[in-house]
């Protein structure tokens, strides 16, 4: 009886980080919606819509019609409008322009889900003293993705058509980087105690797993180069390219490093073969795993990331072979978001003895556990 209610004493959530993690998760959710809207954003070309950086009043949409020809006498002045999208009305402006106030409204949202909560458990105690600087360092990551993005949209207001591909693959991956690490935080509150494969020494097989984290981040960084690039548009065909394996012009530009970051017979070729890697590592990993004695929780893990590279892999053939409609692409992308927490939530039931998140609870905390106690 001791030892029974001494197990459920260790593995049980504390109340406190229950709420603080479902909080976390809910963060992640935005994230994943922004994503989403982010990808459409880009998909419909509507990212430079809006001309300034207002991240307090820019909050409100215009509210007259006199400021509405205002913003389209902004939009006016860029080469995007001037050189592709002269036809535009007013009224297919207001088009774009939505698509853009959605995203930038998106990301003030997110700030206050994050911060109101956040300041809420800080003051009435609830948050663990190992927890308060990840959350401090979320904080801050947020408002470096919000100046980034204006940096990002600034880059297509001069002499470019769109924006730089670079900034808008180190924006994605920022956004990739703050999910992933609110995410591990989550699980770490609310599955402190993964169960365990005392059977299995998982060591080398985390490592692999860990490197196949960094495998799909790198794989989502080269789908910001395909869409900075419109890569997608062009050899809409699976598996050859062109009736060619490597397209003709994969080495096109001088000196040969830029073929991987603006030709795009290239960085098409890229993302093919970085997902396709990843996708047979996914497949290895997957029955490798079979082959250990490990547990129930970290068994299903691995199948669930098995079922989303299939998913993943089979979004990203139909986005190419459909000539990437938005609805499509905005899933594509969804996927590699999704894809990218299996992979976290393998890892999470792989973690070998590393220092707890739920040590040292505060005092409230420790008194919301006074009966288990």
């Amino acid at each position: 009886m001791t030892g029974g209610t001494t197990k459920q004493s260790e593995t049980s959530v504390p109340q406190g980080d229950r709420a603080v993690g479902l909080w976390l998760i809910a963060c992640c959710a935005m994230i994943l919606a922004m994503a989403v809207i982010g990808a459409i954003t880009r998909l419909t070309e509507s990212g430079l819509s809006i001309m300034e950086w207002a991240p307090i009043g820019g909050a409100l949409p215009p509210l007259s019609e006199a400021e509405w020809q205002r913003m389209f006498a902004l939009y006016r002045q860029i080469p995007e409008y001037q050189q592709v999208n002269a036809w535009m009305s007013l009224e297919d402006f207001k088009t774009i322009f939505w698509w853009e106030y959605i995203h930038r409204l998106w990301g003030r949202l997110i700030g206050v889900v994050f911060a109101l909560p956040f300041f809420w458990f800080l003051l009435r105690g609830r948050l663990r003293p190992a927890l308060i600087p990840h959350l401090i360092g979320m904080f801050l990551l947020g408002g470096l993705q919000g100046g980034l993005g204006w940096y990002m949209v600034a880059s297509g207001f001069a002499e470019r058509t769109d924006v730089s591909q670079y900034r808008l693959t180190a924006h994605l991956l920022l956004a990739i980087a703050i999910y992933a690490y609110i995410l591990w935080i989550a699980l770490r509150l609310l599955v402190p105690a993964p169960e365990a494969s005392p059977a299995a020494d998982t060591t080398v097989l985390r490592r692999c797993v860990t490197g196949l984290l960094c495998l799909i981040a790198v794989t989502i960084a080269s789908g910001g180069f395909v869409a900075g690039l419109n890569a997608g548009l062009i050899y809409n065909s699976f598996p050859l390219m062109d009736g060619n394996w490597v397209p003709d012009d994969y080495g096109a530009l001088s000196p040969f490093m830029l073929n991987f970051f603006e030709n795009i017979a290239a960085v098409q070729f890229n993302h093919r073969l970085l997902a396709m890697i990843s996708a047979a590592v996914v497949v290895l990993l997957w029955l490798w795993s079979r082959r250990l004695a490990l547990s129930d929780a970290a068994q299903g893990a691995f199948s669930l990331l098995l079922a989303g590279v299939a998913l993943q892999v089979t979004l990203g053939i139909s986005t190419l072979l459909l000539v990437v409609p938005v609805w499509l692409g905005a899933l594509h992308q969804a996927g590699a978001v999704l894809l990218l927490s299996l992979v976290l939530w393998v890892l999470h039931h792989l973690r070998g003895d590393s220092v707890s998140l739920t040590t040292a609870a505060p005092q409230a905390v420790a008194a919301s556990q006074g009966t288990t106690a």
